[in-house]
């Protein structure tokens, strides 16, 4: 999940959505429409598939595609249908995890036509609640899935009272309202007064170009996730737990608790509070490339156990 005025907003020293990268924009085939992505095509080593959370877009990965490129890999980053530049539905229950689930199987299935390295699918807050429902629906597509300051269940905390807010605002003023709203609690927290006005200007036009029906249908679907850590495990796919130190959404307890019951590798990410690929990229970046590159191989037509 990405607020503006919330704490991902923490290292405001560098443009970080708008980072620097060799990435071409292209479209690939969704269950709504087409999915908006950022692709730095084909590589001899494997495959990222990087899922955005709640308001979020591709363009949270930047500052990490040009890196994964030079480790050799295949980076693709998306925008979830109704966000950003993907088109959406204007029914919120098309907005289910089922439903953007299933966009994530159907582009993972299309990845793996174009590739024979590994797979690896990783998604941040919201998206990872996502990428797990892609995972348990569809376990031998994928090779490895990373949960990135994501949680086990509906989200809770101080995140989850700006969601009970979301309707109301919604009814009363749109998708404008609520940035406007967002906008003056930003400006209350000097982090986010710090942060270049070129990245503000790209969060305010970003969170705009919402889906009011996404933003329902999401908002709804994080705050009634199920518990679905034991599924997880039982699907035997090698899962890493990764957040920042500070995590603001689901806490860092919560995210420990997970990978213990996952029996999952997990890394805190210092400097980071919920956004570590743009917070605390390098180090993000390598805790990925070591979980990556010990990924144990596919054994032959079937997941790993």
């Amino acid at each position: 999940m990405v607020l503006p005025g919330g704490s991902e907003h923490a290292a405001p020293d560098d443009l970080r959505q708008l980072a620097t990268h060799d990435a071409v924009r292209v479209t690939f085939p969704g269950g709504a429409g087409e999915l908006a992505a950022l692709d730095t095509g084909r590589a001899e080593g494997a495959t990222v598939l990087l899922v955005a959370g709640f308001t979020g877009s591709k363009e949270d990965f930047a500052p990490l595609l040009s890196p994964l490129v030079d480790a050799g890999l295949r980076a693709v980053a998306i925008d979830q249908r109704g966000q950003y530049e993907s088109p959406g539905p204007d029914d919120p229950a098309a907005y289910s995890v089922t439903e953007l689930a299933a966009d994530l199987v159907a582009l993972g299935r299309r990845l793996r036509e174009g590739g024979a390295g590994p797979l690896h699918l990783l998604g941040h807050s919201f998206g990872g609640i996502v990428a797990r429902g892609a995972v348990l629906a569809e376990p031998a597509l994928f090779d490895s899935l990373t949960l990135l300051g994501s949680g086990p269940a509906r989200l809770t905390g101080p995140r989850r009272q700006l969601l009970d807010h979301l309707s109301p605002l919604l009814d009363a003023g749109g998708v404008q309202l609520v940035s406007q709203t967002l906008e003056q609690l930003a400006m209350t927290d000097p982090r986010a007064q710090a942060v270049p006005a070129p990245t503000r200007e790209f969060l305010t036009r970003r969170f705009l170009a919402n889906s009011e029906a996404g933003l329902r249908g999401m908002a709804d679907a994080m705050l009634t996730e199920p518990d679905r850590v034991a599924e997880l495990a039982a699907t035997g796919v090698p899962v890493l737990v990764a957040h920042g130190v500070a995590d603001d959404a689901w806490t860092p307890a919560v995210q420990a608790d997970m990978a213990t019951r996952l029996g999952a590798r997990h890394e805190v990410i210092p400097r980071a509070v919920h956004s570590p690929a743009i917070e605390n990229p390098a180090r993000t970046l390598q805790v990925l490339l070591d979980f990556w590159a010990a990924v144990p191989a596919r054994p032959p037509g079937g997941v790993l156990r």
